[in-house]
Formats: structure tokens, sequence, C-alpha cells
């Protein structure tokens, strides 16, 4: 049968062009079909409710994998990567639609940036048509990028954990948050992880929202020995690791109903607490099976607009114990934070309080 060179499909109010339709992104598994790139951009409009939920009104990354998804294949995360299969796109695509909006950023560099800001489900759709497969939007909206509207904590099993133990910790996770009177959303990573969200009032800068992350995740560890706030991997050891650092600047998490670049087209998916609790296997929660659930239970991030919280009772728990971690390898040098020296290797007087190594020592 003779390939289709492009076909349309309709997003919304608009049709949207999709070249090269029938090109493989996933290939099948023992479980799955394989997925096309039409498949891909058809998805994208089975579930917009959810996504448009996840994305309106932010400025979003994309990921995108232009040759599908292989074994093997690598996505960059710096200019080392050049001849990665896959990267992020920071800054609107050339070309771009004229109904495709855009706001500007600033980076922790303090370089700006015109990025994608998603107001229709075209929008995503043609996204898909440029091969993207996962989105990442940051924690503000458009109207005050500055100020965030979500705490993101990050669930991430570490290795000899499992997507048992994340669920577990989740359990422990909304317990905390609602005895801080704060109602937590939580979805799959569409991996093994689990990411729990928080609307707040747009009241905070990052830094003050980054630590609100590590004064909950110090909580969570005193509630479950299973959980640390261990930034280097060498002190983590078999447990979950609440990733503070999503909360920073520039950091993004694959957002709600983003599919993730594992076989079987994975789903990035929310789920309410009770369906979480009884999930063994997040991979169950595909592209194929996630539009069926969605239609039939509808969003269960519905409500996550309902209301903003005060994250003043995070800020106060960190004033308690306001100790500085360290910000990611990529963020400019903080006041306060520790240096940037993987424990093992740290030699104490060899490095000063800035971080800065120490000559003829």
């Amino acid at each position: 049968m003779a390939k289709t060179s492009e076909a349309y499909v309709q997003a919304g109010e608009r049709e949207v062009r999709i070249s090269s339709p029938d090109r493989v992104i996933y290939e099948a598994t023992d479980h799955t079909p394989a997925v096309t790139k039409l498949m891909v951009a058809e998805y994208f409009t089975s579930v917009e409710e959810g996504l448009m939920r996840a994305l309106r009104d932010r400025p979003t990354a994309l990921e995108r994998w232009t040759s599908g998804v292989r074994p093997g294949m690598k996505l960059a995360t710096g200019p080392q990567d050049r001849n990665a299969d896959a990267f992020y796109q920071k800054r609107v695509p050339k070309g771009a639609p004229d109904y495709l909006e855009s706001v500007q950023i600033t980076f922790p560099s303090g370089r700006t940036a015109e990025e994608i800001c998603p107001t229709e489900i075209a929008v995503p759709v043609w996204c898909a048509q440029m091969g993207t497969l996962t989105f990442h939007p940051w924690p503000v909206r458009r109207a005050d990028v500055d100020h965030p509207d979500e705490l993101r904590i990050d669930l991430d099993p570490q290795p000899g954990t499992s997507f048992a133990d994340a669920v577990r910790v989740a359990g422990v996770a909304r317990e905390l948050l609602a005895d801080l009177g704060m109602t937590g959303f939580a979805k799959t990573s569409g991996n093994r992880g689990i990411h729990v969200y928080v609307r707040i009032e747009p009241r905070w800068e990052f830094a003050e929202v980054r630590h609100a992350a590590i004064a909950f995740g110090r909580e969570l560890e005193k509630r479950d020995d299973g959980v640390t706030t261990a930034w280097w991997k060498e002190e983590r050891g078999e447990r979950i690791f609440v990733d503070f650092n999503q909360n920073t600047r520039d950091r993004t998490i694959a957002s709600a109903y983003s599919l993730r670049p594992l076989p079987g087209a994975p789903v990035s998916t929310p789920l309410a607490w009770d369906d979480l609790a009884g999930l063994t296997d997040p991979h169950e929660l595909n592209l194929f099976s996630v539009p069926s659930r969605l239609a039939v239970d509808g969003d269960p991030w519905a409500s996550i607009d309902d209301e903003h919280h005060s994250l003043q009772p995070l800020l106060d728990l960190w004033e308690e114990h306001p100790v500085e971690l360290n910000y990611p390898p990529d963020h400019p040098k903080m006041p306060g934070e520790p240096p940037r020296v993987q424990p093992s290797k740290k030699v104490a007087e060899h490095w000063d309080a800035e971080g800065n190594r120490i000559e003829g020592t």
C-alpha cells in the first residue's frame, strides 16, 4: 500500500496539516501496535480537555523526536550532545503558524527568549507535526512569568526502589499536604515516578517556591524513611528522591497527558488518588488506553484550578531550617549554596566556602 504524503487533523476550529503521516514514531511492542505520526497528532486532540488544562497560557518547551523513538536513541541535554537524536526546543520554531502565540521568558543566565505559549489545541497538534512528543510547561502563566502558580513535587525512584515505593510515598505526601491545608493532584511521570502538583497563589518568586519544595521534602523524610532530599546521587541510597530543583527557574516537568519517549507510547497520566493507590504498572496508561479513560471518567484534575493555596505554611517550615541545597549544575551559583563538589571527592581544605578550588593545597 502506498504511503500517504500528508493528512489533516481537525484541531478545534482549525485543520492542521501533518506531513509523512505514516511515519512510525513508536515501534510495535508485545502489548501495543506501532504508532504513527498521524496517531500522535490525533492523540493530542483526543485528550484536548486535560492537555490544554495543563498547557494553556504557559510558556512551554518542546521535546522533539523528529525521527521517532528507537532503542539507543539519545535526547540532547547540552552542547556536548550535538549528534543526539532528539532535542528540546525552547524558542518558537521557524515557520510557526500565525495562530501560535508566545511569551518572553528569562533564563537563569539573564538571557531571554520567546517561547511557545499554547492557547488552543491546534498548537499541540502543530507541535506533533514538528515531532513533539512531550510538552514541558513552566509553572507560570504568561500574565506573570516570574511568579509560579504551581508547586511541583517530583517523586523520583532511585535504583533499588520501585513504582510501588513511589506510590506509597505519594500517599504520605498527600497526607502531609492535607495537614498543611493544601490539596495535591497526582499523575504518573510516564515511567516509574510520580508527580504531585499543588496550585499556589502567584505571589512568590522561583527561589521561594524552591525553598518550599525543600521544606516539604524534609518533612516527608521525617514521615517516611524511604524518602531523601540528598542532591548527590551517591548519598540517596535506595530511597525516593524529592527533586526540589524541579521548582527552579527554567526547570520543567513533562505535562499531564504528554507522551513519553519509551516503548509503548506511555502517557504522563493524572489519576484520582484511589486509582493511583491501586496502580501497579504505569505503562498500562498509554496512547491507546488514556483517551478512552478520559472520555469515560473525565479528567481527575478538572478541579485543580478551583483553589490556589498560600505557600506560607511551607515557607514557615523552611525558616525553621533555612539550610540551602545545591542548584542544578547549569544554574548560576546562588547565595548560601553549598560547594558543587561530589561528597566522595570533596576534601575540606581544598575548597573555600563558595565552592572554589583552593590552589596549592
